[in-house]
């Protein structure tokens, strides 16, 4: 076929030494595991989001909270916002797949409550950085804050998302010819 390149489902892909790679499950059954697994990465980030939720919530109840400044207080609004934002992406999945279940639509119950599991991730980023900035901000009035922040956001980034994404390049089959 004059150099056209030939795909194959990852399950008949031969890996190293003939092996053959991948799962061999129905639709249903991979929906199902992916679900499965799911879950288990919201369990992680759900327990992380509402821990920092729920002690944002408490700050503006503490004495000093009356002593920030406008920038402050405005940074604590935003934090505060992208962490409820945040809990409500990824709390989404579950109330997602309680109204949709038995309706025979698991696959794409896995495909949306994957994007709101991203999306909650990146919220939860931004909570992070901005709940960190003001804590910094409050803590110290060094000029090193903003280039701290950059330092540990950018660690955040490398560890959720670049490192991932490598690897998923690095070992994603390809096309085989």
């Amino acid at each position: 076929m004059g150099g056209s390149v030939t795909t194959r489902p990852a399950e008949e892909q031969r890996g190293g030494a003939g092996l053959v790679r991948g799962r061999r499950e129905t639709p249903e059954e991979r929906a199902d595991r992916r679900w499965g697994e799911l879950m288990q990465e919201i369990r992680v980030a759900q327990t992380g989001v509402q821990i920092l939720f729920g002690f944002l919530l408490t700050v503006v109840f503490a004495p000093r909270f009356a002593e920030l400044s406008d920038t402050d207080r405005t940074i604590y609004v935003v934090t505060v916002s992208l962490g409820a934002a945040a809990t409500g992406a990824l709390i989404g999945p579950v109330s997602f797949h309680r109204l949709v279940a038995g309706r025979r639509i698991k696959p794409e119950t896995v495909v949306w409550a994957s994007r709101l599991t991203f999306a909650g991730l990146v919220l939860l980023l931004a909570t992070l950085t901005s709940a960190l900035l003001l804590v910094l901000r409050v803590a110290t009035d060094d000029a090193f804050v903003p280039w701290l922040v950059t330092g540990l956001v950018s660690w955040y980034l490398l560890c959720w998302y670049v490192l991932p994404l490598w690897v998923r390049h690095r070992y994603t089959d390809r096309a085989v010819e």
